[in-house]
């Protein structure tokens, strides 16, 4: 849920003309894609009953699913940018489920073309990703011109309600101040803010100027009468109140609101697999895919293996590791083992040249294929298939102790795979920074979470297994 600074006022004018091309966009690209296959209009007048009208009308339909579930949010007046991508990115993933399995349904994907579909897809996720950074370039050229401005006041004054004035005061994010309130003037805003009374002149002054449609209030629980005055006065004049609560002076992070029956409370972190139906959701979706690679891993991976580890580096196929789980709870992690039979397995990473890999051993961790027996924990119920990697259990005691937060990773089931292995945050931590970065990245995963976000680590995942990753030693 986007916080009230971040509600736009953006004309409907211009959500039209993103969405409208946006359809056109997508036909263009159809059109490109299938001119000389689904014999389209450019030959001869053909109905939308034709078979490449009636492609293309499925395709539309599926977009208008995908735009329903992820909207377009570009014109949010704080959205960073990295959102716009992930709401296209989603957007399309429903787009294309959605397309593909009615092409399914109505027999039509002899048509589609494998490598031509997925092309197809990939084109439409950088083209509306363009398209929408332009779009919001001109909404906030507009706002940056003083149109679409909403006009606010203030009430009270402390640092949270100077950081507040600071974002509201940039042109682009679309707020015009006329001034505040407070028991005397204050050196805590801009000069430009006119000083407009006490906090008991609010309603005298709302009532004379209708142009007023925000109020942000930093007043403490001690004006509690004050309060109730000016939320009645907002009310009897059209105007959105907003409570802001004074705690930035030790906690400088996002927080999220919720509700203990009628009592509100303060959530420090984002944690959307609190959600039962989206740990429903994950757990499934785990299941399906390990049991969709345990097929092939039992028939082709593990004889080619097994008779690999007989032949390179004599001894067990499986190495086991007891590690850190969900809740610190400690679980038995399977490896395809790839060293030689060790005692010190417990406590020391691998490094880069590592004296107790094997040739055959080192193929297997830079593929990542000593990973995959971990499929066995995921439908074990131990692991994840995405997650934060799983610890040694001196690492876990060691690490507890000097980084603050480092249980947080904890909160959820480890993964096969990760938001800090695509990133970069893989292998040997020789630094203490090594770590905390993990571990950011880490809790960045567990605040963000979402199915398709999985997905995308999936693919990033099988793209660094292809390529190589340095890391990977």
């Amino acid at each position: 849920m986007n916080s009230p600074i971040e509600k736009s006022t953006t004309p409907g004018i211009v959500k039209f003309m993103v969405y409208a091309g946006e359809v056109i966009i997508i036909s263009l690209l159809f059109y490109v894609f299938y001119a000389n296959i689904l014999s389209p209009f450019g030959r001869s007048i053909r109905s939308l009953s034709s078979l490449f009208g009636y492609v293309l009308m499925s395709l539309i339909v599926a977009y208008a699913l995908g735009v329903m579930v992820r909207p377009v949010s570009f014109f949010y007046r704080l959205n960073k940018r990295v959102s716009i991508f992930g709401n296209v990115f989603t957007s399309v993933v429903i787009q294309a489920t959605f397309f593909l399995l009615l092409m399914q349904a109505l027999n039509k994907t002899m048509f589609l073309g494998s490598w031509r579909i997925i092309f197809l897809f990939v084109s439409i996720v950088v083209c509306l990703v363009l398209w929408r950074f332009f779009c919001r370039l001109i909404v906030r050229t507009l706002r940056g011109a003083g149109r679409d401005t909403n006009h606010a006041v203030l009430v009270g004054v402390n640092e949270t309600m100077r950081e507040l004035s600071i974002e509201m005061s940039n042109p682009l994010n679309g707020y015009k101040i006329e001034g505040y309130f407070n028991d005397t003037e204050a050196q805590e805003y801009p000069d430009k803010y006119e000083y407009l009374g006490y906090a008991s002149d609010v309603e005298s002054y709302l009532n004379t100027h209708q142009d007023i449609r925000h109020l942000y209030c930093g007043l403490s629980s001690s004006y509690s009468n004050e309060i109730l005055r000016i939320i009645e006065a907002c009310d009897r004049n059209c105007v959105h109140f907003y409570f802001v609560p004074e705690f930035r002076n030790y906690l400088k992070k996002e927080v999220k609101m919720e509700f203990l029956g009628s009592v509100p409370v303060l959530s420090l972190r984002e944690d959307p697999l609190l959600m039962m139906r989206n740990r429903f959701v994950k757990r499934f979706f785990d299941i399906v895919i390990s049991l969709l690679f345990m097929i092939p891993f039992w028939l082709i991976v593990y004889p080619i293996v097994a008779l690999g580890t007989m032949i390179f580096q004599p001894g067990p196929v499986f190495f086991r590791q007891k590690r850190n789980g969900i809740n610190g709870e400690v679980f038995e992690l399977y490896k395809f083992r790839s060293m030689k039979v060790q005692n010190d397995c417990e406590s020391k990473q691998a490094t880069k040249d590592d004296p107790r890999k094997t040739k055959f051993g080192n193929f297997l961790r830079r593929t990542s294929i000593d990973e995959l027996p971990q499929f066995i924990n995921v439908l074990k119920g131990d692991m994840s298939i995405i997650g934060p990697r799983p610890h040694m259990l001196a690492h876990t005691e060691e690490y507890s102790h000097l980084i603050n937060k480092y249980m947080v990773r904890h909160w959820i089931r480890p993964g096969i795979t990760g938001w800090a292995q695509v990133n970069g945050a893989r292998g040997e931590t020789k630094e203490l920074w090594q770590m905390e970065d993990r571990i950011k990245k880490d809790i960045w995963y567990i605040e963000n979470w979402s199915i398709t976000l999985d997905i995308q680590i999936i693919i990033m995942t099988i793209w660094k297994a292809i390529t190589g990753d340095s890391q990977a030693y």
